[in-house]
Order: structure tokens, then sequence, then C-alpha cells
């Protein structure tokens, strides 16, 4: 009897226990589903407006007549699977990109909604499949709205459409071959946050380009053509090819890098540029030694400013130089064919701390103040030196400083080595051996003579190539070239205008 009551009270117990339980799941599983229906309260909310509304419908196929396709229905599928929306439905098309990895975008799917509000009204766009025709997509809207909303938002959807292509786009360098243009994908890495630059200089830069890019209307207001040109100035080594990848990257434009050296006659210039496309920059390299070969400066002034310069719009010229501005002739750099000027001087010793943090990681070391001692002695090195120093030592920052510090006492040594070779070789009494120049400049700056002969013999051949310039009166462009070492992270810019 006792055991049979024992007995009860448990089974009692153990059936209070899952209806607490069961409760207990059952509120939980209430306010989890709470979202769910918010969600259902308002699809409902959505359906009684719609038998309630009057709406119209408009479609967007997406081929017309002869198959061509509708631009339309390519901007408003891609301006729709930007959406949040698109995302959130009940389900959608999922597809990867084929030219970043990791890179997903979604798709409307068959009988799909998704919904948008602009300027106070709601709409909603539709996938409708197709055989043929390839299907279209069906915008929806109040007919109350549609001369209020409609062009507006059509209007909105293709500038919307028109950025997240340019994001989306891969930029292409464009090369001369065969007297045609031959692309591949630009897969340079640099951008306008990784270039070594002042950053004031930066933001103006990024400033200018953006003004730029929005400038159509104001370009058309001035009845100029809507194209803008930079000059990139500074010896070699010092970031202007790096800095022209990151100018493409920040606009979304590709490079066609156009040789002039390579082009015959006016006429396969005209065409070269007939064939460039609008949103892209053209650049051309080493304008101080193509002048200095050309000789006469009238082809590039017709280039620079001319009719044919005009062939296409929202396009930027960038001209780089291994030589300061004022040595070019002052026509070419005169405002309306140069119109901003940036300058990218030697390393100094803020620019070394922009790469150390960018190569390195560091933001401060205890070796900083005998890297500024090696700047404040004048001696300067270019970004790429100093930049394959840091690559070389990466795996120790205290090794790669060093290196840097003693990279920057050999160009100190080095430079001193150089004013007395000069000194001995073209003022004194007889000119000097290779062998007794390196033997007297050794012991002048206190270093083993086995250990630096290929450097002296370097030196002296760089000093015997200036002697003979100077006796000539001119320098070959090519052995200028060659003898000229070193390059720069800072910058300095100016607009022309």
């Amino acid at each position: 009897m006792i055991a049979s009551s024992a007995a009860r009270l448990s089974a009692a117990s153990l059936l209070r226990a899952a209806v607490a339980v069961l409760f207990g799941l059952s509120i939980l599983r209430f306010v989890l589903s709470l979202k769910s229906l918010l969600y259902l309260l308002g699809r409902l909310w959505r359906w009684g407006e719609e038998r309630t509304q009057a709406y119209q419908s408009f479609n967007v196929p997406r081929y017309g007549e002869g198959l061509q396709e509708n631009p339309l229905y390519r901007k408003a599928a891609a301006y729709v699977a930007a959406l949040p929306a698109a995302e959130d439905s009940d389900h959608t098309n999922l597809f990867s990109s084929g030219v970043r990895h990791n890179e997903f975008s979604a798709q409307l799917a068959a009988g799909q909604v998704v919904y948008d509000f602009f300027l106070g009204a709601r709409v909603s766009w539709s996938s409708l499949p197709g055989g043929g025709d390839g299907g279209c997509l069906v915008l929806r809207l109040r007919r109350q709205d549609r001369y209020r909303v409609l062009r507006p938002y059509l209007q909105y959807v293709e500038n919307a459409a028109g950025e997240i292509e340019n994001r989306r786009k891969e930029i292409m360098m464009y090369t001369i071959a065969g007297g045609k243009w031959r692309s591949v994908p630009m897969t340079h890495p640099a951008t306008m946050e990784t270039v070594a630059m002042e950053q004031d200089i930066k933001n103006r830069v990024m400033s200018d380009l953006e003004s730029f890019l929005k400038g159509r209307a104001y370009y058309t207001r001035l009845g100029r053509v809507w194209k803008r040109s930079y000059l990139l100035h500074g010896p070699p080594g010092t970031g202007k090819s790096s800095f022209v990848v990151a100018m493409a990257r920040f606009l979304c434009y590709d490079i066609y890098d156009l040789d002039l050296s390579v082009v015959s006659d006016a006429t396969d210039l005209r065409s070269l540029l007939l064939d460039t496309s609008p949103r892209s920059i053209i650049l051309i390299e080493d304008l101080d030694r193509y002048l200095a070969a050309a000789g006469d400066i009238s082809r590039m002034l017709n280039f620079m400013d001319g009719v044919f310069s005009c062939c296409a719009e929202e396009r930027v010229m960038v001209f780089t130089a291994s030589v300061s501005k004022e040595t070019l002739d002052s026509a070419v750099t005169r405002p309306g064919r140069l119109d901003v000027h940036i300058n990218f001087p030697l390393c100094d010793f803020t620019a070394f701390k922009s790469l150390a943090s960018s190569y390195l990681g560091l933001k401060d070391h205890k070796l900083f103040p005998q890297v500024e001692e090696g700047f404040q002695t004048g001696t300067k090195l270019s970004p790429a030196e100093i930049g394959e120093i840091m690559i070389a030592n990466r795996g120790s920052p205290s090794r790669a400083l060093k290196s840097v510090i003693n990279a920057l006492q050999r160009s100190t040594s080095f430079g001193g080595a150089e004013k007395s070779i000069v000194t001995g070789f073209s003022t004194g009494s007889r000119r000097l051996s290779e062998s007794e120049l390196i033997s007297c400049t050794s012991e002048r700056i206190g270093v083993g003579k086995d250990a630096t002969v290929r450097e002296f013999r370097k030196l002296y051949g760089l000093i015997r190539l200036r002697s003979g310039s100077r006796r000539e009166g001119t320098m070959s462009v090519d052995a200028a070239s060659n003898a000229a070492d070193g390059g720069g992270g800072g910058g300095g810019m100016e607009e022309r205008s």
C-alpha cells in the first residue's frame, strides 16, 4: 500500500516536471519566434494593402529588338542584387564572382519579390523567367506614385548600379603590341592606403580625384573636355608607378600604357587614342627621356591638348618624369596641359616611419633615433631601397633597422668619396687612374680596399661619365638614366589652374 502511494506520488512529480518543462519550452519558442510572428504580420499587412491599392507594373525585358541587351535590365539586376532585402528574402539565387575570390552576389529567383523604398514610396521587384527572350524584371509601384517616383527612381537605380559595377570591375592594363592595344588584368596590389606619401598630400590628391569624378556637369557648363592631367616627377624608385596603380584602383579606371617611342607617326597615335575608352588613365612614362630623344616638342604638345586628345571624356592623363619639373620645358608644364604637379622626393625620416609601419608593423623602436640621425646628415635613400631591406629582414625588425642604418652610413661615405674623386679627377695636374682613385679614397673614408673595389669601380665609371658629359656639353639620356640612383617617399603636390 505504502509502495503504491509512493509510486503515485513519484509519477505525479514526474508529470508536473514534464509539464513545467513543456511550458518553459513553449515560452522559449514563443520568444524566439516573435520575430517570425512579426514577419508574418508584416506580410499579412502587405497582402491586405496590395488588395486595397491600385498598382501598376513595368516590365524591364532583358533583350530588345534584334536580341540586343537592354542596358536598363543589367543595371536594375545589379542594383536589386545589392539590396539587403535580396538576401533577407525567403529564397534567392547565389552566385560566386569570377573576378574576385570569395565574392558572392544574389540574383532574383523566379517568384521572388524584393521591396525597396524611394521618396517615401514602396516599390517591388520580381523576376519573370523567359525562354528565348531571356525573361524580364518587373517593377511594381502604386499607381498614384508613378509620376512622382518612376523616373527619379530609375535614374537613381542607374547611378547606383554604375557605382556597384565600378567597385566590382576588374582593372585592366593595356599595352601596345603590333600597333594595337593588348590587355592583361592588373594584379599590382597598390592602393591609396598602402602607398608611402605624406598623408596631407595623399588626402588632397584623393579629394581632387573625387571632385573630378563628380564634375561632368561642371565641365560641361565651362565648355571644357572632362579630363584631368597629372605630372608625377622625382628620381627613380620613389613610387611613381605604384601611385599610378593606386589612382587607377581609387577611380576604378583601366590603364593605357602609351609608349610614344613605339608610335611611328601622328596617324597611328590618333588611331590608338580613338581606341581608348572613357573612364581610363592614359599613362606616359619617362616624359623627360622622350623629350630629350625627340628634340622637337611640337608632337608632344599636340598630343597633350590637341583635338584627338579629347576623343574620350572622363579620362585622366598621367605623365611621369625622373627629373624635377623645373628642368622640363615650360611649354609642356604650363596650366591647361598639366593640371596637377606631384613631387616624389627621396625618402626622409617621416617617410621612413610610414614604410616601417607598413613593412614591419613598427610605430616606434629604440633604433629610430639612430635612423633619424642618419637622415639628418643629409643622406637619403629611395623607398624602393628601404622597402627591399625591410622585406629581406622582415623576420627581425631590429636587423632591418640596423641594415637601414648601415645603408645610410654607406651612402654618406660614398657621397664624400664621390666629392673627393671629382676633385682629384677633374682639377688635379694629372688625371688619376682607377687604382689610384680607389686607393686614395679608401684611405679618406677609412674602409678596407678589398671590400669596396666593386663599389668604387662603379663610382669611378659614374664620375668618368659625368666628366665626359661636361666636356662634350651633354649626356645621353640612357647614360644619365643608368647613372641615376635613388628615389623617395614623401611628396609635394602643386595644382596648376
